[in-house]
């Protein structure tokens, strides 16, 4: 039962990508010809290699991550407060940084990463891209050898599923119909890499990225029958 976690234990995160480079002329030959095998599936005959690469950001092989936000509740004397921070810059930095909070922070058995579809994208995405960086795995996101209870990762998704593998909710969609405030209301995801690559607004990525955070924060609490967090109890670190 969801309602009976403690709150304080639980990480919640949301990661924005955009493709390794601003343009598929910028890959090597063999990248190049690696990323039209790794689509030939999607791509079919509607768009060439090249047409297709500004989606190359779902990809860990083909992306990178630009920011990582994170959420965590603190609650004292029946104050709820939500604090939100976020990793951005160069990725090795983020990935770091990001390791450095798990480690210090969210490394013991009782403390559990949250985020939406993050079973399909996030926890995978973050981990891969540890690995290409050299950067060392933390213990919440390897993996290996571990049976599925002993995996400390919730999914608002997969909670909202029910047991429906069938279903794919967006968060966008999830927000609607639970009655929070969207946090798509100035870019979505798939306009993320323009504004990265073209206008060089790594702001308005991170506000975005921790909107969508506070989001999943949300979507937790309407599935445990919680009170929603107030403007008030949101405080950005």
């Amino acid at each position: 039962m969801i309602s009976k976690l403690n709150l304080e234990n639980i990480l919640f995160l949301d990661i924005e990508t955009v493709p390794e480079t601003q343009y598929f002329s910028d890959l090597d030959d063999v990248k190049q010809d690696l990323w039209a095998s790794k689509t030939q599936y999607q791509r079919k005959d509607e768009f060439t290699p090249e047409a297709f690469y500004d989606r190359a950001g779902i990809w860990a092989e083909f992306g990178k991550i630009v920011c990582i936000s994170v959420g965590y509740f603190n609650i004292n004397r029946e104050k709820r407060r939500f604090r939100v921070t976020s990793f951005y810059g160069d990725e090795v930095k983020i990935l770091k940084d990001f390791k450095n909070l798990l480690m210090s922070h969210f490394n013991t058995a009782k403390h559990l990463l949250c985020a939406h579809n993050g079973k399909e994208f996030d926890f995978p995405y973050i981990a891969r891209r540890m690995i290409i960086k050299d950067v060392e795995l933390p213990h919440k996101l390897n993996l290996f050898g571990k049976k599925p209870w002993e995996v400390a990762h919730l999914d608002t998704l997969d909670l909202w599923k029910f047991g429906d593998y069938k279903n794919y909710t967006s968060l966008k969609l999830l927000t609607n119909v639970l009655g929070i405030p969207s946090p798509k209301d100035d870019i979505d995801g798939s306009e993320v890499c323009r504004v990265y690559y073209e206008e060089n607004e790594i702001d308005r990525i991170v506000i975005y990225c921790e909107k969508d955070t506070i989001a999943v924060a949300q979507i937790f609490l309407r599935l445990r029958g919680d009170s929603l967090l107030t403007k008030d109890e949101i405080i950005h670190i």
